[in-house]
């Protein structure tokens, strides 16, 4: 018997409760790109961390620069009530992406965490966008 079966792996019905629930409040840097790519983003995409000159230095394309510090009910009152919102931090050493998920649910806001975040995005091998806007995914769009 190996480490691997030395626990007993979950019955089915666990095993898609626990899933389910994570992709219930996780979504991947490959399914981000290709919401964006193919023009389906029904999400606001939040990039929640870092100062204005590092979001400048690259985000991912699209990326509304929102640090978890700022997250209010005030500065959210823009968007609709039942607006999914998708937040990404510099990596899986970072927990900011953590904290505005929580921010963001405690203000009874939809939310899923993008899993990798910059790391990620850039693992993946994807554009990032420059400057100070939010930018555009020419570069996907391209791809």
């Amino acid at each position: 018997m190996s480490t691997v079966t030395e626990v007993a792996a979950a019955s089915p019905e666990i095993a898609i409760a626990h899933f389910a629930g994570r992709l219930s409040v996780e979504t991947d840097c490959s399914d981000v790109a290709q919401a964006l790519k193919s023009g389906d983003q029904d999400f606001v995409l939040l990039h929640v961390v870092g100062s204005d000159a590092a979001y400048a230095r690259r985000h991912v394309p699209g990326a509304i620069h929102l640090p978890h510090r700022q997250i209010s009910a005030e500065r959210l009152a823009e968007w609709a009530q039942d607006t999914l919102f998708v937040v990404y931090c510099a990596g899986p050493h970072c927990n900011g992406a953590d904290q505005a998920a929580l921010k963001l649910a405690r203000l009874g806001r939809p939310v899923k965490l993008m899993i990798g975040g910059i790391t990620g995005w850039e693992d993946e091998g994807l554009a990032f966008a420059t400057g100070a806007a939010p930018g555009e995914a020419q570069a996907l769009l391209a791809a």
